[in-house]
């Protein structure tokens, strides 16, 4: 069986991050992660994010690949352009980026940045 791609890895967490609940925050998240959104930005502790994370906020998730870089052996940041609609039915278009850092249990989130995009 072939490995998946660190671009694969990664985007593959993401879209359980846009689809799940906030167990998938509490095991994919590191412990602190640096967030920035239009409304606000700053760190954030695990289970802070994991409690914004409402399952089925978002549906019809389709993510477009736009780079990925890895800084290190340990550390990662991957970038793209994310089409969703919210549980209200509002669509939704933004350009993301995450950095990654690889702990002993695997990838995790320590920073992510939305823009939104008309």
């Amino acid at each position: 069986m072939q490995a998946m791609s660190l671009e694969q890895d990664l985007l593959a967490i993401e879209q359980r991050f846009w689809t799940g609940g906030p167990d998938v925050y509490r095991q994919h998240a590191d412990v602190d992660c640096l967030v920035v959104f239009t409304e606000m930005a700053g760190v954030m502790a695990n289970e802070d994010i994991a409690k914004t994370a409402e399952e089925g906020r978002w549906k019809d998730v389709a993510m477009t690949p736009k780079g990925v870089t890895e800084l290190s052996n340990v550390s990662a940041v991957i970038a793209y352009e994310c089409t969703a609609m919210r549980k209200d039915g509002r669509p939704y278009h933004a350009m993301v980026s995450s950095g990654y850092v690889k702990r002993p249990d695997g990838w995790k989130l320590a920073f992510h940045q939305q823009t939104p995009l008309p």
